[in-house]
């Protein structure tokens, strides 16, 4: 398999902080922020806190909205809807926008087909009154299920570094609301447990459709048709924490046919106690390099995680899913926490966190242990990409990287008068593989199905590369999942069944939503570890949530 060397190169400005960023079309990203005094500007001349991205011109045009979006989750459901929920509670100072209240919010965009966002259902739509959550959510976390509908999962009441019984969110609710819940929230043991540090829960479907919460130092395997917790992991190992404010990353790595065997890593964080208190933390505290892995199978809970370690010490680092299966990851720092300036020692950068991660790391995640990890190839940015920061891969297959605020208002030469560190960022920036830089030879994808039914067939027209020939072949199902504050939920990457005839590839579509839930997805073409370009897909009927099961079941090892 090719080994990629990668570049950076700059492009355009996003005009406001993207700390939310989701991958919608070739041509099109969506951005939320906070309302801030941002430099991108509604019609009316008021500053946007939300607006797309456009891949082709490198430019942002901005979206109405009523509510404030800020530290919310989301993701798409069944019929191809993006759906973010909860956010921030009203922002009441002069000049930053008009939002309302965003904690029970819900934000509906798309399907939006044209690719300059100017067609119907290039809006976002929001009826606060009777269009809302069940409870007021900040800092929560939503996946796509098995029926199409979005599981929501914990959060706060309000704004917060550490969460606290009285105002935590310790329990679950599905949008839409399954039929005899409406209005009713699931209690949940495990987020109470795992206070302070259960704010953005890292979940993740498996392939038997239960779920997998991360929190604090604590998992737990939950069964969202009975409502019960099945099995708590062991704890992370030698006392780390990836949970908001010690803010290490998790993801679930690529399942591939025919048992779709879930494995999860968890790198990153802090070792600090949860007890510490904001005073005794400071600015200078070391993250941990530990990046531990977990099969999740009856054997691979047995065996415990597997203990590794990345090059240099991460927090709020975030996970890039390759097509390939590897995963960038990227921003961050080496020291400190997440959060807007709260510690007892913020030093000169008057922040939570500082000695920031410039250079990326590459995890193979189908390699032995010991050989995983690796900075080989991979560039240093000159721009900090602190909290706040974003990154999601493209159609194109670069990875786009925006964002980083970690102030609680907009700092640039114009609003800096302590000359604090890290200022408002708004330069986007594009993470090339050598293939994209050099114009190389890659895998074309000429015709594809714009939608597949679960367990069934479909061609795509291709062209592979003689020079790429040789290599093994790959055609990746993806969800770019929604990314914010280092934490991409709903990512996942799926290997699908194929056969190559001539220019003629045929794929099977996973075999039931639980494997891939019902709803939009990309599809890459890998050869010899060089990617195509993605082209967007439907998977299943498209309908509206909740969906009936759809596809075939099969046999799995998952728990």
């Amino acid at each position: 398999m090719a080994q990629n060397t990668w570049s950076i190169v700059q492009q355009g400005n996003s005009g406001i902080i993207p700390l939310e960023l989701i991958n919608l079309t070739p041509t099109l990203a969506l951005m939320y922020d906070r309302p801030y005094t941002n430099p991108l500007k509604l019609p009316n001349g008021e500053s946007a806190w939300a607006g797309l991205w456009h891949f082709d011109t490198n430019t942002a045009t901005p979206l109405e909205i009523q509510t404030n979006s800020f530290c919310a989750s989301g993701g798409f459901i069944s019929n191809g809807t993006h759906v973010a929920v909860g956010g921030q509670p009203v922002d009441d100072i002069p000049g930053w926008g008009n939002a309302t209240d965003g904690r029970m919010g819900v934000r509906l965009f798309g399907p939006c087909t044209s690719a300059d966002g100017t067609g119907p259902g290039c809006t976002v739509f929001e009826d606060p009154e009777t269009l809302h959550l069940v409870v007021t959510r900040w800092y929560p976390t939503a996946l796509r299920i098995a029926d199409g509908s979005l599981f929501i999962i914990g959060g706060s009441d309000i704004l917060t570094t550490f969460n606290a019984a009285d105002i935590a969110q310790n329990n679950y609710e599905f949008f839409p609301p399954r039929k005899g819940e409406e209005g009713t929230v699931r209690p949940s043991k495990f987020l109470e447990d795992t206070l302070p540090a259960n704010l953005f829960p890292r979940g993740m479907v498996l392939p038997s459709g239960n779920v997998l919460i991360i929190a604090n130092n604590q998992s737990v395997i939950y069964d969202i048709e009975t409502d019960t917790e099945l099995l708590r992991l062991p704890e992370l190992p030698n006392g780390v924490r990836i949970g908001v404010p010690f803010d290490g990353f998790a993801q679930l790595l690529p399942l591939s046919p025919p048992l779709y065997e879930p494995a999860v890593i968890a790198c990153g964080g802090s070792n600090k106690p949860d007890t510490i208190t904001l005073e005794e933390m400071s600015v200078n505290d070391v993250a941990t390099t530990q990046c531990q892995r977990i099969t999740l199978t009856a054997a691979g809970v047995a065996a415990g995680w597997e203990i590794d370690h990345l090059p240099d010490p991460r927090v709020m680092a975030e996970t890039v899913m390759l097509p390939s299966g590897d995963i960038y990851i990227v921003n961050g720092a080496h020291t400190g926490y997440s959060g807007y300036p709260s510690v007892g020692d913020s030093g000169a950068t008057g922040t939570n966190a500082a000695n920031p991660a410039t250079q990326g790391i590459m995890y193979k995640s189908t390699l032995p242990l010991g050989q995983r990890i690796t900075q080989v190839g991979i560039p240093t940015s000159p721009i900090p990409r602190m909290y706040h920061s974003a990154a999601t891969l493209t159609a194109k297959g670069n990875i786009m990287v925006a964002a980083s605020n970690p102030h609680p208002f907009v700092l640039d030469a114009d609003n800096n008068p302590n000359n604090l560190s890290f200022p408002s960022e708004y330069r986007v920036e594009y993470f090339n593989p050598d293939f994209i830089t050099n114009n190389s030879p890659r895998p074309v994808i000429s015709k594809s199905p714009s939608q597949l039914a679960f367990n069934a067939n479909g061609t795509l027209t291709v062209t592979i590369p003689a020079s790429l020939a040789a290599g093994e072949l790959q055609v990746s199902l993806m969800d770019m999942g929604f990314v914010t504050h280092g934490w991409h939920a709903g990512q996942r990457l799926v290997f699908l069944e194929h056969s190559l005839s001539g220019s003629t590839l045929t794929i099977t579509a996973p075999p039931n939503g639980n494997i891939y839930a019902p709803g939009p997805g990309w599809i890459y073409v890998v050869a010899d570890g060089v990617w195509s370009e993605g082209v967007q897909i439907m998977i299943g009927d498209g309908g509206a949530p909740p969906r009936p099961a759809q596809g075939v079941p099969v046999t799995i090892t998952s728990l």
